[in-house]
């Protein structure tokens, strides 16, 4: 698929990086750049740095690295191409395709989420104001809900006709299907998706509505709650979280996410002015959700609700999510049997307070199986200990498990000793755990290339490691020059850098700039010039020519001494190649005396790139 480029070099310019980052995790400037905690890897300390000049970033911990578009296609897993119509739809930035048939494919999809849009303003306005809501509006009303809250939350009234939102759409009745909003009935009928029914529009993390979750009023036939069908193509519950959309600045500043079962949950915390619950719809907590709440730096997860209802995965989900995404997951302290939602309209502070005070996920489960037993007798605090002890024994860690079975043996005046031996007894292993393969990738092999200053053509030596500290210091500090300083690209040379990576991106900045770099370097040589701009520049410039003249200069010195091996003593090359061997010498020594540095670098860059352009002859 393609897209023109002048546009996707105009979605670059448009996009504010920060602003993006900062949709994710907590960023923070840092003298010219930004830092902030890494949201594509997950950490404790801040080690992602962000050029807001450059528009790139660079994660020293995970060492990924790119620009806006490089981003969103991380974050939010998206294809190159989706992640520029993204931006370019955030942005208003017109996009022309080079291909028409790929292009029509995306242009649908987009005129699918349109009409679901369309479809959310067509609910809502019949529900401000149509005559048949009248008893929508009455009901919402009678549970806290003003016009501001409905229009807040842009909630809607379908109506309990056939075909009303169809007819308004004039969508054909494929783009009415696979929007999910409509479907053709056995009459051969186009037919309304959802009626006589209050509308939540669910978005998506980028604020795409997608699909919506239909609640009946009370005392009308039919299920209580209807989602967008499963196999609408823009609508995938096991990826939709309620909420995220409005509420993910507040889970980033906060680093925690409340997790509620039902979309009126989500509204009353928001009414409670706590910015960071989350629906899931219609469907149990996934893996996918875990991973959409980590995208946002969601560390802490709350749940708000019955964990023996749907919306809860099995325990052993829950405690290999905590291992594998550094969770920590806690369960509201909630008065029993109440929803979150009540206790917002009748008490906003024991919500806030529930929140706060939330109790961890193992804790919770053990209390609970300890509140049900008889204690008074023998018998009972031993049935009492088993139950306990088997909710415990699921846990996978053992320093997790140990100390809460010292409390149920306390509490059940039963051997500690003799708890341990139950919870070690082999259990079935999860069967997530049986399904999940080994994470991680093979590290890339560094290609090996003769260094620039060779030694006359004979088998090349083994090039040192890009990471290399001795060799990527002076090397490093001059491509940061020509990066701050374009013109100094004029005094150097691609042969002067030891690592092929190092030429290919010396190369390119030099050739093309910054930003056409990026375009046409390879990926080592991007991270390398993404890595080096948002580490900036302050060093001298006298300091750096020197640096780089100095490493190149020993590299060259040390080719010659090795092709004199090579060569016999009254060799007429020899003798001139030792004369070059003894000038080199000379002038390197200069460098350290700073009253012939600057002089010593004029002389010694220029023969040096001379000399390598005559040994690759």
């Amino acid at each position: 698929m393609g897209i023109h480029h002048d546009d996707i070099a105009k979605v670059r310019t448009a996009a504010d990086l920060v602003a993006l980052i900062g949709e994710h995790t907590d960023i923070k400037r840092s003298g010219r750049n930004w830092m902030a905690r890494c949201p594509l890897h997950g950490e404790r300390t801040p080690s992602l740095s962000v050029s807001s000049e450059k528009g790139v970033y660079y994660c020293f911990g995970c060492e990924r690295s790119g620009d806006a578009i490089t981003f969103v296609e991380e974050i939010e897993k998206l294809d190159f191409v989706g992640a520029v119509e993204s931006l370019a739809s955030r942005y208003g930035v017109q996009l022309r395709y080079t291909t028409q048939s790929e292009g029509t494919t995306r242009a649908r999809k987009r005129r699918l989420l349109d009409a679901v849009a369309e479809a959310a303003e067509f609910y809502h306005q019949r529900l401000l104001n149509g005559a048949d809501a009248g008893a929508a509006r009455g009901y919402l009303r009678s549970r806290g809900y003003d016009r501001a809250v409905v229009s807040k939350h842009k909630l809607g009234w379908a109506p309990d006709n056939w075909d009303d939102l169809a007819r308004h759409l004039k969508l054909n009745a494929a783009d009415l299907t696979d929007s999910g909003l409509g479907f053709v009935n056995s009459a051969d009928r186009v037919q309304d998706a959802f009626r006589a029914r209050i509308m939540f529009p669910i978005a998506d993390e980028r604020g795409d509505f997608t699909g919506f979750g239909g609640r009946i009023l009370p005392g009308a036939e039919g299920p209580k709650y209807k989602n967008t069908i499963g196999d609408a193509a823009v609508y995938d519950k096991s990826k939709l979280l309620y909420g995220l959309h409005t509420h993910r600045e507040g889970i980033v500043k906060e680093g925690e996410a409340i997790i509620c079962e039902g979309y009126t949950d989500v509204i009353g915390f928001a009414g409670a002015n706590i910015l960071r619950a989350v629906a899931t719809c219609g469907t149990a907590l996934t893996e996918e959700h875990i991973k959409l709440l980590k995208r946002f730096s969601a560390d802490r997860l709350v749940l708000a609700f019955d964990t023996d209802s749907a919306g809860l995965a099995a325990a052993e989900r829950v405690y290999e999510w905590e291992q594998r995404f550094e969770l920590d997951v806690r369960v509201a302290d909630l008065p029993p049997g109440v929803d979150p939602d009540d206790v917002a309209r009748k008490d906003p502070e024991r919500l806030a307070a529930a929140v706060q005070d939330a109790i961890p996920y193992m804790r919770f489960r053990m209390e609970r199986a300890l509140a049900a037993a008889v204690l008074s007798s023998p018998e009972g605090r031993a049935r009492a200990a088993q139950r306990a002890v088997d909710v415990v024994a699921e846990h996978p860690n053992e320093l997790v498990r140990d100390p809460y079975l010292v409390e149920i043996a306390d509490r059940c005046r039963v051997e500690a000793a003799s708890l341990r031996e139950l919870a070690s007894k082999p259990r079935r292993q999860p069967a997530a755990a049986r399904s999940r393969g080994r994470h991680g990738a093979q590290e890339a092999m560094e290609r090996e290339v003769p260094n620039a200053p060779d030694d006359g053509g004979h088998a090349p030596q083994r090039q040192p490691r890009l990471t290399d500290s001795k060799a990527a210091a002076p090397e490093d500090e001059a491509i940061r020059l020509v990066i701050e300083r374009p013109g100094e690209a004029a005094r150097l040379h691609a042969n002067l850098f030891g690592h092929s990576v190092r030429q290919e991106a010396f190369q390119a900045l030099r050739d093309h700039g910054f930003d056409g770099a990026l375009e046409r370097c390879g990926p080592q040589a991007a991270n390398l010039l993404r890595r080096l701009a948002v580490e900036g520049f302050d060093a001298d410039r006298d300091d750096v020519l020197a640096g780089i003249a100095r490493l190149a200069g020993r590299r060259t010195l040390d080719g010659i001494g090795r092709g004199l091996r090579r060569l016999g003593a009254t060799d007429e090359v020899a003798v001139e190649v030792s004369r070059s061997g003894t000038w080199l010498k000379a002038e390197l020594e200069k460098l350290h005396d700073p009253s012939t540095r600057r002089s010593a670098v004029n002389g010694l860059l220029p023969w040096l790139i001379r000399h390598a352009e005559w040994r690759a002859r």
